[in-house]
Formats: C-alpha cells, structure tokens, sequence
C-alpha cells in the first residue's frame, strides 16, 4: 500500500527522503486516478526499499499542489535529493510508471 502523504508531511517524507519518491496527486472523485490508485500500490510494494511509493489527495492537501503547479490530476511527480526529475500527468500504464522509475529513479 501506498504511503498517504500531506501538506504538514510532505517534507520530512518526500523532500528529505533517502530513496527517490515517486508522489501520486489524486482525489477521491477522479476516476481516472482511481484507475491508476491500484497500480501505484503494487509499485510501492514492488520497489520496497528502493523508491519510495507515496499518495496526496488535493482535497485535503491544497497547499503542495498549489506549489508544484499540478492543474490536473492523477499527475506523478518523480523527487530524487528532493529536486523534482519527472512529471506525467494523466492515467499512465504500469509499464510506463516501471519504466520511468528505472531510467530515472534507479539510474
């Protein structure tokens, strides 16, 4: 399961992580990110102790999205030394999310 992440967390868990962080900004009433939510789940299990695996929900947590400028969701932010590698907004397949953590996560 993914990690839940808030404004009040967002630093300690995602910016000053030791491992690279993919974040997924999502809602609850998005379907295409209710889509994506079960993906991101079995990658967080798959890349135990290697990336960090994480979720935020705009609703609850304006304030980080407002920060990084996401406009739409599901959007994935991919952080690595705190600094922002990747974006990819919109429903995206397993196999892409693999490939991204492993060209830019794990490279």
């Amino acid at each position: 399961m993914a990690e839940q992440v808030t404004d009040a967390t967002f630093e300690s868990l995602v910016l000053k992580s030791d491992l690279p962080v993919l974040l997924d900004f999502w809602a609850p009433w998005c379907g295409p990110c209710r889509a994506v939510g079960p993906i991101i789940d079995e990658l967080a299990k798959e890349y135990e102790g290697k990336v960090r695996v994480v979720k935020m929900n705009v609703d609850e947590n304006p304030a980080t999205p407002t920060k990084f400028g996401i406009r739409a969701i599901p959007t994935l932010v991919l952080f690595k030394n705190g600094e922002t590698v990747e974006q990819i907004t919109g429903a995206v397949t397993k196999v892409a999310m693999k490939e991204l953590l492993d060209s830019k996560a794990l490279a």
